[in-house]
């Protein structure tokens, strides 16, 4: 599997900050059950576009070379479909062998179907080398998912209309990030893309004016807890209020798509329609799939989100989660060996390569292919704390609830104590 794999204090802080009991979970691979003689293996991943799709079609091809019992079929979604056709599909009599998990509450709320296999003795010889992001796709201390990528968020950004409005650095604080926003407006750009269509990219704000807000000892009890009760969360939700004030994103954003298109907040900015956007590292990726600018990369810088006044949050805690897969019972086996795989040096200097996303190992990344691209690794591995995703970290039902409270605030609904109430009416109701 992988050598010399180094994940930083951040990642241990990450798993710390994601509830893994879940009372009741069955699951796990029946040895007897496992099919016999050749495998085919039904895999569910995001990778619509170049160059992961590219990436995972090489894998299959050179997985089935080296084990020509295993047959692997494909099927690429968007992340949208996610979460709706993964629950769906564990309560059917059909799911898919392997299929895209982010972990956290997420997968404990999956795991409670009884399909999804238990990895742990498949993968007892070489989890150990995941390091410690591996936890948070543990629930009940058993493993049902193993990562293969990982993820920070910050701020992607256009040097090229930074420098025509006159905005000579990456801000580093709020007060300063307010008067980038305000020169790109003078100079007639539009200052930030949002995927508000989506709905989880307008949940990136209010994630980290959280982060910016609440204390590391907050943030990880509130999550273990699924409930928000401490006064900073109503602060975050205040301090994005006033920044939606200054009307820092594109017309009709509320309409827009992340990333299908063009026209899409990542499209927006690959096409210099917009400034900047507020994203994971697998940005650069998805951007070069929506333009016909061969010189995107030099043109594109990233910063993080800058530090806020009056929280109790470092001003360096970070974002992020990781990208995994899943097994469910069928075939656990075949599907374990398959992921083990994929966290391979050769696949994992392929992604960092071709700017698929952050691997997961400090010699991968030597493959990165732009100085961006290693700015966010370096960043994320030295982050004092890496809070996951709060849609993720949650139960399925709490983070689809918050991600739906945010939306509508963005859209002029609601309030910034309504949102932590919609967190917390969710948790009652899930438990």
């Amino acid at each position: 599997m992988l050598s010399n794999r180094r994940i930083p204090a951040a990642a241990a802080a990450l798993a710390a900050a994601i509830p893994l009991a879940l009372a009741g979970c069955s699951g796990g691979a029946d040895p007897a059950a496992e099919p016999s003689g050749p495998v085919t293996l039904t895999w569910w991943h995001n990778g619509t576009t170049d160059p992961l799709k590219s990436i995972w079609a090489q894998v299959v091809a050179d997985y089935q070379k080296a084990h020509p019992e295993v047959t692997i079929k494909g099927q690429p979604l968007q992340n949208e479909e996610f979460t709706t056709k993964v629950p769906l599909a564990l309560q059917s009599n059909e799911p898919p062998d392997v299929y895209q998990s982010w972990g956290g509450g997420e997968l404990a709320s999956q795991a409670t179907s009884g399909k999804v296999a238990d990895l742990t003795d498949a993968a007892k010889d070489w989890l150990s080398s995941v390091g410690k992001l591996a936890e948070s796709w543990q629930v009940d201390g058993k493993q049902y998912g193993i990562p293969w990528e990982q993820h920070f968020v910050g701020f992607w950004y256009r040097k090229d209309l930074f420098a025509q409005a006159g905005v000579t650095a990456p801000p580093s604080t709020l007060d300063e990030f307010n008067t980038a926003v305000a020169k790109l407006k003078q100079a007639g750009i539009t200052p930030i893309a949002v995927g508000g269509k989506d709905r989880w990219p307008d949940a990136f704000y209010w994630n980290y004016f959280a982060l910016r807000a609440c204390s590391a000892d907050i943030l990880k009890q509130s999550v273990k807890a699924v409930k928000l009760e401490d006064p900073c969360w109503t602060k975050a939700g205040r301090d994005l209020q006033a920044f939606l004030a200054t009307q820092p994103f594109q017309p009709g954003f509320t309409g827009t798509p992340a990333q299908q298109g063009a026209g899409s907040s990542a499209g927006l900015v690959a096409n210099g329609k917009a400034a900047m956007e507020l994203q994971g590292d697998w940005e650069p990726g998805t951007m070069s799939s929506l333009t016909e600018d061969k010189d995107l990369d030099s043109k594109v810088g990233w910063f993080p989100f800058p530090s806020v006044p009056g929280g109790q949050g470092d001003p360096a805690a970070v974002l992020g989660g990781g990208d995994g897969f899943s097994c469910t019972t069928r075939a656990a086996k075949a599907c374990a060996d398959f992921l083990r795989y994929l966290g391979s040096e050769p696949v994992q200097n392929q992604l960092a390569a071709k700017g698929a996303g952050l691997p997961m190992t400090a010699s991968a990344a030597k493959s990165l292919k732009t100085e961006s691209l290693k700015t966010v690794f370096d960043y994320g591995q030295k982050a004092p704390y890496v809070q996951m995703y709060f849609d993720k970290a949650f139960p399925t039902a709490v983070g689809a609830a918050l991600n739906d409270a945010v939306a509508n605030f963005f859209a002029g609904q609601g309030t910034p104590e309504g949102i932590v109430e919609a967190v917390n009416k969710a948790a009652a109701g899930d438990k």
